[in-house]
């Protein structure tokens, strides 16, 4: 039996490692990550020209933004009243996190994800799985269960991607590894210490990342060159007498139609970005639907022309929608999709 100490009863249970509001400031952590992640990842959809990359990281970042809705959530629930999410110890490492939509090119950021932004989150999650338990968070734990799970099928893919990417554009090879050995190293060290002043965190940020380049969206989008690429994807467009036609044709000019829908996919990733901090939370969370509803529209078409017999060459590919807001305020890209 345990022995007393005064007048209480013993409180050595492993459960008290963390209090409501102790929990509370590590998922506010997490979700400030995501959030940061979620944010980067639909800035650099138009600038990725691999359609299978272009199609999948929606789906990625919709899964992150369920998880840090999951997240948001249950920081208000431990904090009740309260439903402010303010940065605190956080700063430092949200703030490297942030600064990841800075990578030299969209290999670089691609690589960054595999290799150090996401499995930073996994191994946190996994730390935090590790330190609670069912009767003191079993809520939080389902769903970063899930998360976990996601997280480890996201970094195989998007190894596998970064490989791809970077085996097309050898000449990025070098400024891509710099980078990440760099963030890598800035996030490795930030974990260890667990900053916990403004100050402090401000130190670690001080030192620019080498190759960081400011991020600026691509008003030309990227396309995988192994499709018919054109502006104009079907004749209609530019001839009001050609018409959809019926039978075969109407299911062709459908398909190509659902396939072109990947300028909606960049468009929905750039206005995530550029109303993100002026709309909140809410709006992020709607829109990573959004782009990954329109990713899934993408990938009807292609996957309709391909069961049909067509080669990817002989699949047009056009970018005239998206280009024609090129230079103009992000407001008509949300007016345009809407």
């Amino acid at each position: 039996m345990e022995t007393l100490s005064g007048n209480y009863l013993p409180g050595s249970h492993p459960r008290a490692r963390w209090m409501r509001m102790d929990a509370a400031s590590q998922l506010q952590h997490f979700f400030l990550l995501e959030q940061a992640l979620i944010v980067a990842q639909g800035a650099w959809l138009a600038a990725i020209a691999p359609f299978e990359v272009k199609t999948t990281l929606p789906r990625f970042l919709w899964q992150d933004a369920l998880t840090a809705n999951g997240l948001r959530e249950r920081v208000f629930e431990l904090r009740y009243p309260s439903r402010l999410l303010e940065v605190g110890k956080d700063v430092a490492l949200v703030g490297i996190f942030n600064q990841a939509i800075n990578a030299p090119s969209a290999e670089a950021f691609v690589l960054s994800l595999a290799r150090v932004l996401k499995p930073a989150l996994l191994a946190l999650y996994r730390d935090y799985l590790e330190r609670s338990d069912e009767i003191a968070d079993g809520p939080t734990l389902r769903f970063l269960r899930i998360a976990i799970e996601e997280k480890i099928r996201q970094v195989d893919a998007l190894n596998e991607f970064a490989a791809q990417m970077l085996a097309a554009a050898p000449q990025q090879q070098f400024a891509a590894e710099a980078w990440v050995y760099a963030l890598g190293k800035r996030v490795d060290e930030l974990i260890a210490a667990d900053v916990e002043t403004e100050n402090a965190a401000r130190a670690f940020e001080a030192e620019p990342l080498p190759g960081r380049r400011e991020f600026a969206l691509a008003e030309i989008p990227a396309r995988d060159a192994r499709f018919h690429l054109c502006r104009f994807y079907w004749l209609d467009i530019i001839d009001p007498k050609f018409s959809y036609g019926e039978g075969m044709r109407l299911q062709l000019r459908s398909a190509v139609s659902h396939i072109n829908e990947i300028w909606a996919v960049e468009t929905a990733g750039a206005i995530l970005r550029a109303f993100a901090k002026r709309l909140g939370w809410e709006f992020i969370y709607d829109a990573a639907r959004w782009c990954y509803d329109e990713s899934r529209h993408t990938r009807m078409g292609y996957e309709r022309l391909r069961q049909w017999g067509f080669a990817p060459r002989e699949i047009p590919l056009g970018t005239f929608i998206y280009d024609s807001a090129r230079g103009q305020d992000p407001l008509y890209r949300l007016g345009m999709l809407f």
